[in-house]
């Protein structure tokens, strides 16, 4: 089963792809969606859901999970956050996939045990839990792959259960 997991932002949307196997799970993809400051608002939406609709054709997930918005410092950032989570969940929604959402904290529990972790702390146990091949620039690109391990968490080895 492949499951994918997406951290959106209007600058930086990250995605990460995994493979679960019985109760394991490894890498199978992980990046970012990076966009010009100098894009109007409505072309960096866009280039977000065209890029990730690209990157489902390409792995037809069984499951997308997306981290719920978290109230940032103003509510214009809060905002952007929104756009950025209905473009991801439009993008899921229709390439057929499953969609889920989990809170940061939930996040971070399901990925380091303590649900106020750092997010350099996800990182590591990510690298850690998925032997990621090469480091990425952007942390938002481990979140994503902490998104989707949360799912395997919460839904996955229930789903490897019944199918068992």
């Amino acid at each position: 089963m492949l499951i994918f997991g997406i951290d959106p932002g209007t600058a930086v949307t990250g995605y990460g792809v995994i493979r679960t196997n019985n109760n394991a799970v490894s890498w199978v993809d992980s990046g970012a969606i990076i966009t010009k400051t100098s894009l109007t608002l409505a072309e960096r939406l866009a280039k977000i859901y065209d890029s990730l609709i690209s990157l489902m054709q390409k792995h037809q997930p069984d499951s997308v999970c997306i981290e719920e918005a978290f109230y940032a410092k103003n509510v214009h950032s809060t905002l952007l956050l929104g756009h950025a989570r209905g473009v991801a969940m439009l993008a899921a929604f229709k390439n057929g996939a499953e969609v889920r959402e989990y809170s940061p904290r939930e996040i971070k529990k399901a990925v380091t045990g303590n649900g106020n972790a750092a997010k350099e702390q996800v990182a590591f146990m990510v690298k850690m839990l998925v032997s990621i091949p090469q480091e990425h620039a952007y942390t938002d690109a481990y979140d994503a792959l902490a998104v989707a391990i949360c799912d395997f968490n919460c839904f996955g080895r229930l789903r490897n259960q019944m199918l068992h």
